[in-house]
């Protein structure tokens, strides 16, 4: 319904023309596109051989240790009348085997790429191929600046955070979970967290995961945004789904990936796994963990219905071996991500992966030195949806406004790396070096006034003015200049216009479920 409104009605102002230039203040013009075109190759870090071994030990993990699933019977018979192996092990518990090869088999109706569907038509996202999607991060209870600290999330941080994402040129969706808006109960925040997307976004997101009837609710909103019939025909909304590592999937989350798939809506499968604690300590026996449990969950959305978009994923994490903590942007999990994307490719299934990962407690050079660490392997692995671009800190306990904008920056570096560059007559710039002949300068060429430019990626955010200058002008340093830039984004920010009919629709569909209900805080 609304999606046809607006298509008649013309694209957001955001979003008019494809070929809209836009950046951040003092950055070249540079062409704003809905996804990112991978141009450069992705790197491949194993051999078959080795590739076969973890397949093969992903297969005997399934065949031998099963996956345990709680709490859902409809996914246990889902499994058994598929084929697989189903013993009882005590109430509403039950391990589900699989022979070798059969989730493989069961995986092939699941598509190697697909589009989600934005309101803004103009931003839809390609997810799978060489398509890369960037999306802000994911989950954090908390949230911090350097204004008020580290403090519990708010809706009205979620709504900022928002925000500052669909103001980003480098960022294609708006995520889901940005920080978890505590002053709203648990309940019901879901319904403001899919608003808030809904309304002051205009590209895909992420919806509800932490139980059915919040799932349900989530793409009950999409059937309003979109209307029913196109919901029913496409992917307007994906859902994050978690396995409960070592090897158990629970019923909230298979009866979430069903709500999802039956609707013919995306998930992500993906097992959050910290080595030595809840995975090998070794990083191939991590991998080949991440491989049984990501899909043998992707398998189960395929039963529900055959076709529905599925992610494979993997979130490596390595350890304090003094303190036992996680440890993020360390260079194991980095390479474990590039193997991850070798996998996924022999799959044919589109892959998340990695993000700008940090232990970090500021936005510092530790954030940004293991963000970099973990976003190249990204990068290089061919991941196609990356969420945690932009805001991760503190090891995803905090959502960090100023670690936000550089990631972002960084963000946008990254869209000048994949797109390489060409070697041609042009480009190969003979004709600048015979205009004026040895030993003479080329600033007035024609050939450099012809790419001038858009030759390099020009941040607008980093200084890199001189010493002297910036020492005249006050020293200010990256997290300064960060927070002086989202609070001009914030207060520049302008909402995509929405059907007010629409609007309206879902404002008094959030409402009814609200008056349905008690509040519930935890």
């Amino acid at each position: 319904m609304a999606v046809a409104a607006e298509v008649r009605e013309g694209r957001s102002r955001r979003g008019r023309s494809k070929a809209k230039r836009s950046g951040e203040p003092g950055q070249n013009p540079t062409l704003e596109v809905p996804y990112i075109t991978r141009r450069i190759p992705t790197y491949d870090l194993l051999d078959e051989e080795a590739l076969v071994r973890i397949e093969v030990t992903a297969d005997r993990i399934l065949a031998e240790l099963g996956i345990e699933v709680r709490e859902d019977a409809e996914a246990v018979r889902l499994f058994r009348e598929a084929g697989a192996s189903v013993s009882d092990m005590r109430e509403n518990v039950w391990n589900v085997k699989f022979e070798p090869g059969m989730v493989r088999d069961i995986l092939k109706t699941a598509p190697e790429r697909f589009t989600q569907h934005a309101r803004n038509p103009a931003r839809s996202v390609e997810i799978g191929g060489d398509a890369m999607v960037f999306a802000p991060a994911y989950g954090s209870p908390f949230v911090m600046d350097l204004d008020n600290g580290r403090r519990y999330g708010t809706i009205e941080d979620f709504r900022n955070l928002v925000k500052l994402g669909q103001s980003s040129p480098w960022l294609h969706h708006s995520g889901g979970t940005i920080c978890e808006p505590t002053d709203v109960p648990v309940n019901k925040r879901h319904l403001d967290m899919v608003y808030a997307h809904m309304r002051y976004s205009d590209r895909a997101f992420l919806g509800s995961i932490t139980a059915p009837e919040r799932a349900a609710d989530s793409i009950d909103m999409c059937r309003i945004l979109f209307g029913a019939d196109f919901v029913d025909q496409n992917c307007v909304i994906m859902g994050n789904f978690n396995t409960t590592s070592p090897l158990v999937l629970d019923g909230v989350t298979a009866a979430g990936i069903r709500t999802y798939a039956a609707a013919g809506q995306g998930s992500i499968h993906l097992p959050f796994l910290l080595g030595g604690a809840v995975s090998p300590l070794t990083m191939p026996g991590s991998i080949a963990q991440c491989l049984a449990e990501s899909l043998s969950s992707a398998a189960l959305a395929q039963l529900v219905r055959p076709g529905a978009p599925v992610l494979m994923a993997g979130f490596l994490s390595s350890m304090s071996l003094r303190s036992g903590s996680p440890t993020f942007g360390t260079p194991e999990p980095a390479l474990g991500s590039l193997v991850l994307g070798q996998l996924a490719r022999r799959a044919k299934l589109p892959l998340r992966v990695a993000g700008n990962f940090s232990t970090s407690k500021m936005p510092d050079g530790q954030a940004m030195q293991q963000a970099m660490m973990s976003m190249m392997s990204a990068i290089q692995a061919g991941g196609n949806y990356i969420l945690h671009t932009a805001g991760f800190l503190d090891g995803l306990l905090s959502m960090s406004y100023e670690k936000f904008i550089m990631d972002c920056d960084m963000a946008g570096a990254l869209h000048s790396y994949l797109r390489g560059f060409e070697v041609n007559e042009d480009t190969l710039g003979f004709e600048a070096l015979a205009e004026f002949g040895p030993g003479e300068h080329m600033f007035g060429s024609q050939h450099t006034l012809r790419h001038y430019e858009t030759a390099y990626w020009d941040s607008g955010f980093n200084d890199d003015r001189t010493f002297e200058t910036w020492d005249e002008t006050g020293r200010v340093d990256a997290a300064q200049r960060a927070n002086q830039r989202w609070k001009q984004i914030l207060q520049d920010y302008e909402a995509p216009p929405i059907d007010e009919a629409t609007d309206e629709a879902l404002r008094d569909f959030m409402d009814r479920k609200k008056a349905s209900m008690e509040d519930a805080w935890y």
